[in-house]
């Protein structure tokens, strides 16, 4: 009861402010309706960061095997190690080869001493031919005197083309030890990075057995796949034949790539290959884009986005907060001529910046759509109001 008495003294007490203000001449606020943020859509030329899925990989990346069979006896890098063309990586034990040079060397002073002798029986067998011939002439010594000295001459010379021959493969047997000898001692092909060491100083190693891989990464090339309908699409909207396909890759802009984290790399690249052979599997084309790592911060197996910008021309674009999404529709409010709205259906293709929607279909320049507020809306409410004058 008490509460409904101060209930009832409030609106007493509001009714005479209100009948105070009348008196005094002092006019109440008017509701003044504010218009919807709109825009005229327009045709213009937007960049579309195209992205795609990439795995990272040395341009020098080269597998280090072993060419001779034996012990590894050191390993002289570790994992993760940057090292220089030509520098030191594995030494495998060349207690053998090095017995093979020695081998090699002897057989080659054997064939060069059997090559002396051969030579000293030929001079002997000319000497004794040209005697001989010279008391044939004089008709001291019989034909077959000088028919023997001939073939005995003709025997020394062949013994040495063959000691010459001897010499030539021990000099060939005495080069092939010691390149194995020098494949006991494994350098890098490349500059670049160590990767991981799956042996161990003491394991027996062959031609077969995986040592690491060394990573040159001074560039870097990004891998990746894009569909045959993107480009079938982005070469016939350029009007690019296929005669011209690598020029056209040539002038693309820089790319960009994105790591896993979302950082942007700070180094662009440049699209530099593309298969011209269709995987029948996944309906894709791979392609490469080379990146500069001065910093070595890029590594082979590193996988991130990459970032193609491709360039739109005379299209439709709005703010994507114009587009509702109901269901499997894209709704626009377009602004009618008496200023009330209506909800058209239209097709988008994501910007990729985050902001903005590309219209396909639905829309024509010149239409007035609502950007902001559009969730609000209903179906033929008036968005449109006209301003009022300070005066009024």
């Amino acid at each position: 009861m008490k509460m409904n008495i101060i209930r009832s003294k409030k609106w007493v007490c509001m009714l005479v402010v209100a009948m105070g203000l009348a008196s005094c001449n002092i006019d109440m606020p008017k509701e003044v309706l504010s218009s919807y943020e709109t825009m005229t859509v327009e045709k213009s030329d937007i960049v579309l960061p195209v992205k795609f899925s990439a795995k990272m990989k040395g341009q020098a990346d080269v597998t280090i095997t072993p060419q001779v069979n034996g012990q590894l006896m050191k390993i002289c890098v570790s994992e993760g190690q940057r090292v220089g063309r030509g520098q030191t990586l594995f030494i495998i034990d060349s207690r053998t080869a090095q017995h093979e040079v020695e081998s090699a060397q002897a057989n080659l002073q054997a064939a060069q001493a059997n090559l002396q002798a051969a030579e000293a029986q030929a001079r002997s067998a000319k000497l004794e031919y040209e005697s001989n011939k010279n008391l044939f002439d004089k008709k001291i010594v019989s034909s077959y005197m000088l028919e023997n000295s001939l073939n005995n001459y003709n025997q020394a010379l062949a013994a040495v083309s063959q000691a010459k021959a001897s010499i030539t493969q021990a000099q060939s047997a005495v080069s092939r030890a010691k390149v194995n000898l020098g494949f006991c001692t494994i350098s890098s092909p490349v500059s670049g990075v160590i990767g991981e060491i799956p042996v161990f100083a003491g394991d027996m190693v062959s031609p077969g057995t995986h040592l690491t891989i060394v990573s040159g990464n001074t560039t870097m090339d990004a891998e990746f796949s894009i569909t045959e309908s993107f480009l079938v699409n982005q070469l016939s909207s350029e009007t690019v034949t296929n005669s011209d396909k690598g020029k056209y890759l040539a002038e693309l802009p820089d790319v960009q790539f994105v790591l896993k984290n979302g950082v942007q790399y700070p180094y662009g690249g440049r699209v530099t290959s593309l298969t011209g052979v269709v995987n029948a599997a996944t309906g894709s084309l791979a392609c490469k884009a080379s990146f500069p790592n001065p910093d070595g911060h890029l590594f082979s197996g590193m996988q991130g986005t990459v970032v193609i910008p491709i360039q739109r021309k005379d299209v439709m674009v709005i703010p994507q907060g114009a587009v509702l999404r109901l269901q499997d529709k894209s709704l626009v409010y377009k602004v009618q001529p008496d200023s009330t709205a209506t909800a058209v259906t239209v097709s988008t293709t994501d910007a990729g910046n985050g902001k903005d929607i590309i219209i396909t279909s639905g829309l024509n320049v010149g239409d007035r759509i609502v950007t902001v507020g559009a969730n609000n809306l209903e179906e033929g409410q008036k968005v449109l109001f006209p301003e009022v004058s300070k005066s009024e």
